[in-house]
């Protein structure tokens, strides 16, 4: 049967509706990125590139010398607090707000990877990696979700990992939250999409950072970390500002509950 003609017509129009006046799909230039764990690795990296591209920042983070040596000179503000106190999304959503900052988006950098074999690992430790890892992203983004609704507009990106879909050795705790990751991106979709809020992952293969600097201070492991990817490099930081660009734009607008892998081929061999 033949598509109305009209339905043509309004395909079109909200197909047009997507580009920005600028003409830029992945621009976010007047738009707020709240990014946790913003100081250091990569969700410093993120901040920096959704600095560069016009977003205002807000940093959240334990460390507040990291944070405003991130933000720097940038237009922003740093907020210092401890996600995995009780209570903490709360104390966030209060000190942005009143702060004068709605975020547009989020991005759920945060997080630990104690590296304790599954034998030795305890509850204490147990609970503050899923907490954090998994727990705090959502919690964080649905205290801002109803701003992003009145707009009808606002970006989730959290942070997944090859341990998302592979069991690496003392990585029971952290694997098990990644995973986990994953699905609650396809649920925050499912949630909050048809109000305009688009939720994907990044899931980052071997980048040299904070986290994963005990792998890299082993040239021999890191040389077969970068042999294992379909490239055949690690990666570089910079590898991360286009998909981040992408996810966090207009240029995204109709992908959402997605997991993007950002690792070399490493998960396609």
């Amino acid at each position: 049967m033949p598509v109305p003609l009209m339905c043509v017509y309004a395909n079109i129009f909200q197909v047009k509706t997507l580009v920005r006046a600028d003409g830029n799909l992945f621009s976010v230039a007047g738009k707020t990125a709240l990014v946790t764990g913003g100081g250091s690795g990569l969700g410093a990296f993120m901040a920096t590139a959704l600095a560069d591209a016009g977003a205002k920042l807000v940093l959240v983070g334990r460390r507040r010398d990291r944070l405003e040596d991130t933000l720097g000179s940038r237009d922003g503000a740093c907020i210092n607090i401890d996600l995995t106190d009780e209570g903490a999304s709360g104390a966030l959503y209060d000190e942005v707000t009143g702060a004068g900052y709605r975020p547009d988006i989020i991005v759920n950098a945060a997080g630990i990877n104690p590296r304790i074999h599954a034998d030795a690992i305890d509850e204490a430790s147990w609970v503050q990696s899923v907490h954090l890892n998994l727990n705090v992203p959502f919690l964080v983004a649905q205290k801002f979700v109803p701003h992003m609704k009145t707009q009808a507009w606002g970006r989730i990106i959290n942070i997944a990992s090859l341990q998302s879909s592979r069991a690496f050795e003392n990585g029971i705790s952290y694997g098990a939250a990644k995973g986990g990751v994953v699905q609650l991106t396809r649920a925050m979709a499912e949630a909050w999409s048809a109000h305009g809020i688009t939720a994907n992952a990044i899931a980052p293969g071997f980048f040299p950072t904070e986290l994963t600097a005990p792998l890299f201070a082993q040239p021999e492991v890191a040389a077969r970390l970068a042999a294992a990817t379909a490239i055949g490099r690690n990666g570089t930081l910079e590898d991360m500002r286009g998909p981040l660009m992408f996810l966090a734009s207009d240029a995204s607008a109709y992908v959402t509950g997605q997991s993007l892998a950002v690792d070399g081929g490493f998960t396609a061999k």
